[in-house]
């Protein structure tokens, strides 16, 4: 067996295997700013269609200076607008557990009058009345 394959680690000294990580992980850093700029770019509803076109184009042409101009010129806003989205899914997500938990409720209801009516303790007047309180509320 040869003992230059057992040796390349002692080539690499510990000092390059530093800079090697440093510079990939400003390089991952990089992607991800890139993407929340361009993620930010299309969320924006007060940008048009053409500042979208025109800051896309300025970050895919001249990379660095178009993110870095893109935050100068409009980063205190990514995360006002960001806050706003969340706050926007928030809501969204309330309402659709309140309609949903509300239209549980009701067929609950509807299901013990039901039940109520079937072991026969409510007639069917007294049904029918129930039912549509539950329904009008």
């Amino acid at each position: 067996m040869n003992g230059s394959t057992l040796n390349l680690a002692a080539d690499y000294p510990l000092l390059n295997v530093f800079w090697s990580m440093m510079w990939f992980f400003l390089w991952i850093l990089w992607f991800m700013l890139l993407f929340r700029v361009i993620g930010d770019v299309f969320r924006d509803d007060e940008l048009s269609g053409w500042g979208k076109a025109g800051w896309c184009v300025f970050v895919v042409i001249v990379p660095f200076l178009g993110i870095f101009v893109y935050l100068i010129a409009r980063g205190r806003g990514m995360g006002e607008r960001e806050m706003k989205r969340i706050q926007r899914n928030q809501e969204d997500m309330n309402s659709y557990i309140r309609e949903t938990a509300g239209t549980a409720g009701k067929a609950d209801e509807l299901a013990k009058l039901a039940d109520l009516k079937s072991h026969g303790h409510l007639t069917a007047e007294e049904f029918e009345q129930a039912k549509a309180k539950v329904l009008a509320a």
